[in-house]
């Protein structure tokens, strides 16, 4: 596998471990309220950083953070 491939893999995993186990915070997100967004998107570089063992590049961060959104905005809350 490449490089490439397994830090999508980190992120991929990273953002869904971030939103199965955050879920008040999702629901926070949900109602746009102050705060939600930075916690989650914490949560998910530092779940992105120890499955790699390295600290992110700018670039992989924004990754993160693009991958966190477009999982958050496509979620429906019960």
């Amino acid at each position: 596998m490449s490089a490439e491939r397994a830090t999508l893999n980190a992120i991929e995993q990273a953002v869904q471990t971030t939103v199965e186990a955050n879920a008040q915070a999702v629901r926070r997100w949900k109602a746009q309220e102050p705060g939600s967004w930075g916690f989650l998107a914490g949560q998910a570089v530092d779940a992105c950083r120890r499955s790699l063992s390295r600290r992110l590049l700018d670039e992989e961060r924004r990754q993160v953070w693009r991958h966190l959104w477009i999982r958050l905005s496509l979620l429906e809350l019960e």
